[in-house]
């Protein structure tokens, strides 16, 4: 057995069918693991499922608890157990100041950001407390730790994720269940469409590599945090910031 090895492991991740989320996929899928692409368009998550050996899809609407609950029993009924849920799924939200966003941009937000990462650990807490094994991983963002101007709502539900990773993680901790954060800077993904090239060349410039990440360099971290291997870190957020977070 090589390190990190996740043959035997069922994965579910979240907005998994583009980005960040399909090569978490694929990295933990040539590790071994059965990966489960998990996102609200179900057409998109077969589709990236098809190119994956082994996979399976299911459709989710991460701002639902019941969306989430069905999808992990499904996932459950047919694999016998979850052992890995990366949390993913997320939006950058309008990209404009206070004054020019309304409440509904604000719950947008939230919804997707703050409550998707709610309901998908309530969905699996209970399964991997009983079984003495679990490992979570939720993707916050170094937009949490140093807020982005004109990304108000971003920013603070990716400092909620890690405050509550960091919570749950202690309640846990005697469980085998191993909660873990990753915080990225940007990352070239198709959420960069989201956002004005001045935003972009904003947070870029902030990088001592002067660069943005690539998503299979997230979906590395997220590997060991994934893995057995991960057994004495919970409670923690990894940078994956090219040096922007000093902290």
């Amino acid at each position: 057995m090589g390190y990190f090895d996740l043959t035997g492991h069922t994965a579910i991740i979240t907005g998994a069918a583009s980005g960040i989320g399909a090569a978490i996929a694929r990295r933990l899928a040539k590790a071994g693991a059965t990966v489960v692409i998990a996102d609200i368009n179900g057409a998109a998550a077969a589709e990236v499922a098809a190119t994956i050996s082994g996979a399976l899809s299911v459709q989710m609407d991460v701002t639902s608890t019941e969306s989430v609950q069905a999808a992990v029993d499904g996932v459950i009924a047919q694999t016998g157990q979850v052992h890995i849920l990366v949390n993913n799924a997320g939006i950058g939200g309008k990209a404009a100041p206070l004054w020019e966003q309304d409440i509904d941009d604000w719950h947008k937000c939230i919804a997707i950001n703050m409550d998707g990462v709610w309901n998908g650990c309530k969905a699996v807490i209970a399964h991997m407390r009983a079984n003495k094994y679990g490992r979570i991983v939720n993707i916050a963002s170094i937009a949490g730790k140093e807020g982005n101007p004109n990304m108000s709502a971003y920013s603070a539900t990716k400092a909620a994720v890690i405050g509550f990773t960091k919570s749950i993680a202690k309640e846990v901790a005697t469980d085998g269940v191993c909660v873990n954060a990753v915080s990225p800077a940007v990352v070239r993904t198709p959420i960069l469409e989201q956002l004005t090239p001045q935003q972009v060349a904003y947070m870029t410039e902030k990088i001592p590599m002067r660069r943005t990440g690539e998503p299979e360099e997230i979906a590395a971290v997220v590997h060991f945090l994934s893995s057995p291997d991960c057994s004495f870190v919970t409670a923690q957020t990894y940078d994956a910031s090219g040096g922007r977070a000093t902290y």
